[in-house]
């Protein structure tokens, strides 16, 4: 009974120690570091269905599909000279990519290709509803044309 416990208490113990860095890495995230991280975009087939924080996506919505931040979340991204703050309206993107912009984001930034890096900044929460959060544009000395830098 006492070996049993001992492994119990040992497995326990690596799943809190696990636990604690994972929370590390993603509170760098949440207190808004900017970090070079990978994007891609909804193509116009995802037109017209709901987002995982119950918004109908159109070509004008403007957000971004994010695995581990809350509905809500505001992120600044930044490419090429272009600056928007994009609430977080879905989840995903299930592939290699950080981040799922959508096509109003994709405007917003000039961003004509289907997978790129960008520049992301958690910067806060939407005052209201996740669904009808209102993001703010705006235009920010960038990157140079040559390459992404930090903003």
């Amino acid at each position: 009974m006492n070996r049993q416990l001992r492994q119990i208490t040992t497995v326990l113990a690596a799943l809190a120690a696990l636990y604690a860095m994972a929370s590390v890495a993603s509170a760098s995230q949440r207190h808004g570091r900017a970090r070079a991280t990978v994007a891609t975009y909804y193509g116009p087939g995802l037109f017209g269905r709901h987002t995982a924080c119950g918004q109908t996506l159109t070509p004008l919505t403007v957000g971004v599909a994010s695995r581990t931040l809350p509905c809500g979340t505001l992120v600044r991204f930044s490419y090429h000279g272009h600056s928007a703050v994009v609430p977080v309206i879905d989840r995903g993107p299930y592939s290699f990519a950080t981040w799922d912009l959508t096509t109003g984001a994709t405007q917003a930034l000039g961003i004509e290709t289907g997978v790129t890096r960008v520049w992301a900044k958690v910067v806060g929460r939407a005052a209201n509803s996740p669904a009808l959060g209102a993001p703010a544009f705006e235009s920010a000395p960038g990157p140079s044309a040559g390459g992404v830098s930090a903003p």
